[in-house]
């Protein structure tokens, strides 16, 4: 049997759960005397308090536990600066087959750490987490913000009220004055189509004729609802970009201005991904590892020499998400790089995988600038076929050949 390296003689595992946790302090004194001191606590801060206590008494230098939803939360909060914590991920420290329990948890995550088997995750600073908890918070609101305009459109549409077949924007200024006239019911459709603002007044006959419906009682009240709904998650949004400015740091803020460089990231899309990976890059040592922690890297799954699958991990869903939206948004601009890498990968390997391949290389971009304090500056959409110039010569050649044209070509000297 191989012996395994001692790396931590004295360790704690840590097995949390809502209502309590389960310590395990293990004491390797040889390789023949190992001793395991259990110990159960309440998750009340009074209990996290006593169990801090405990390790102290203990001697315990470092700690860890598993990343369970959001209870392990206060245990860090409280006992960070007194011992060192290690957070993991779950998948990392599966039981081995045989009997369950709370105890044998403990005592497993205690055995793996103190032989260095444990590979901590990434724990932000509490002021960076306090800032991703105000960037979540506005991205879920302003997700429920389209949820209610949806349903605020579907109410419009059961009233036969086309307002979103002329105007682009129903919830635009325009629009809402038309749909609190709507709810009011005291104007015609063509009074309502005057309330048309800048160009959409090019449109007030479409609109008269779309403001033509059946809207009863029941609509105006749904209206009526949807619409203030609508207009409290504005405000609770406006709120959030306040406190956001406020207690951003002078790096982060510098942080942001240099990332909303990036076609495709906006202000609130370079505060998200701030918020994310922070401003500090030495934590991540290349920009693949922060691809990697993000879920943003192809996954590799090999076996008798065969690949099995290359589907990408889970990572940070937050951060996944918000450079998703941001990659869709930067194949849309014309004359950029990342216009002409998401046509090359789309023609080969569909739109999807083109948008992550995007996302990814945004990512790694961002880790470049923050790392090394450097400005955006766009590649051009015509970097590929710079790369390989006597190729996309050859296709382009065989194209025309392939129509019925014979081909001459001659390069234009420079004067």
């Amino acid at each position: 049997m191989v012996q395994m390296e001692l790396l931590h003689s004295r360790c704690c595992g840590l097995d949390v759960h809502k209502d309590s946790i389960v310590a395990c302090v293990r004491i390797v004194r040889d390789a023949q005397h190992v001793e395991d001191h259990m110990g159960t606590f309440p998750t009340t801060t009074a209990g996290i308090l006593k169990l801090g206590d405990w390790l102290a008494e203990q001697e315990v230098p470092i700690a860890a536990m598993e990343a369970t939803g959001v209870y392990w939360k206060p245990v860090w909060n409280l006992l960070e600066d007194q011992l060192q914590l290690m957070l993991v991920n779950p998948r990392h420290i599966k039981q081995v087959p045989g009997r369950k329990t709370d105890v044998k948890d403990a005592q497993w995550i205690a055995q793996l750490l103190s032989c260095g088997l444990l590979k901590a995750s990434f724990v932000a600073e509490r002021p960076l987490r306090e800032l991703r908890d105000l960037t979540r918070t506005r991205t879920s609101l302003q997700a429920d913000k389209s949820r209610v305009a949806n349903r605020l459109q579907k109410q419009l549409e059961d009233a036969n009220i086309k307002l979103g077949s002329v105007a682009t924007d129903v919830l635009g200024a325009s629009g809402r004055d038309m749909i609190r006239a709507l709810i009011a019911g005291r104007m015609s459709p063509p009074e309502m189509a005057d309330l048309a603002r800048y160009r959409l007044r090019a449109k007030i006959p479409q609109l008269t004729e779309a403001l033509r419906g059946g809207v009863n009682a029941h609509h105006r009240f749904m209206l009526q609802m949807l619409l203030e709904e609508v207009e409290h998650l504005e405000g609770q949004v406006e709120k959030l970009d306040r406190r956001i400015e406020e207690v951003m740091s002078p790096l982060q803020r510098k942080a942001v201005k240099v990332l909303d460089e990036i076609p495709g990231l906006d202000r609130r899309a370079a505060e998200n991904v701030t918020a994310e990976i922070g401003t500090d890059m030495s934590r991540f040592p290349t920009a693949g590892h922060l691809a990697k922690w993000a879920g943003l890297c192809p996954g590799n799954y090999e076996s008798a020499g065969k690949r099995r699958t290359g589907r990408m991990s889970q990572g940070n869903r937050w951060l996944k998400a918000a450079l998703n939206q941001c990659a869709w948004a930067a194949s849309r601009k014309k004359d950029s790089y990342f216009f002409a890498q998401h046509r090359r990968i789309a023609s080969r390997r569909g739109v999807k995988r083109a948008t992550m391949a995007v996302a990814h290389t945004q990512l790694c971009l961002c880790w470049e600038l923050l790392k090394y304090g450097k400005s955006y500056q766009d590649l051009g959409s015509d970097y590929f076929d710079k790369l390989n110039v006597d190729r996309v010569k050859r296709k382009l050649v065989q194209r025309l050949e392939s129509l019925g044209y014979a081909v001459t070509i001659q390069k234009i000297v420079a004067a």
